[in-house]
Formats: C-alpha cells, sequence, structure tokens
C-alpha cells in the first residue's frame, strides 16, 4: 500500500470538507473506498466523487477501472468534479 494525497476541487472541496488529505491505497479504487469510509456512505462527497473525473500524477486516470490504476508512493490523486457547461 502507498500513502497517497487526495486533492479535492470545486463542488468536491465542498463536500470534503477539506482541501486535501492523504490515505493508504494501492490501487484508485482503494483509495476512493478509503475516503468515502472516511466520510460516511451518505455523505454528500460520495454522490460528487461518482460523477468526478480523476488525474493521477497530472494525468488524466481515463477509462481506466479504477481498480486496475496501481498507485506510486506520495501520488496525488486530484478529484475533478463535473462543471456546469461542460
Amino acid at each position: 500500500m502507498a500513502k497517497v494525497t487526495i486533492q479535492y476541487w470545486a463542488a468536491a472541496r465542498d463536500a470534503a470538507g477539506l482541501a486535501a488529505e492523504s490515505v493508504e491505497a494501492g490501487t484508485l479504487a482503494e483509495a476512493l473506498a478509503a475516503i468515502i469510509a472516511r466520510h460516511g456512505e451518505a455523505s454528500r462527497l460520495r454522490s460528487v466523487l461518482a460523477t468526478s473525473s480523476f488525474l493521477v500524477d497530472g494525468a488524466p486516470a481515463g477509462r481506466r477501472t479504477a481498480a486496475d490504476l496501481v498507485l506510486r508512493e506520495e501520488a496525488v490523486i486530484e478529484v475533478l468534479p463535473q462543471f456546469a457547461g461542460g
């Protein structure tokens, strides 16, 4: 498992109540599960994550399955919620 940083932007930042946090995870799916567990299954953050795009170390996660995207130590995952008009 790697220690990674989750960086929240716009509506994701509002839903999380903070700009960034760290979790231990081996894949993008594990990182997302960890923050959902931390913030609660019924949290607004969960619904924001469901419609967000993700950058891992500045590269779009794209259509890859979150379970297949292996994270390196100190990776940065940016959560980009949908924006109006785009």
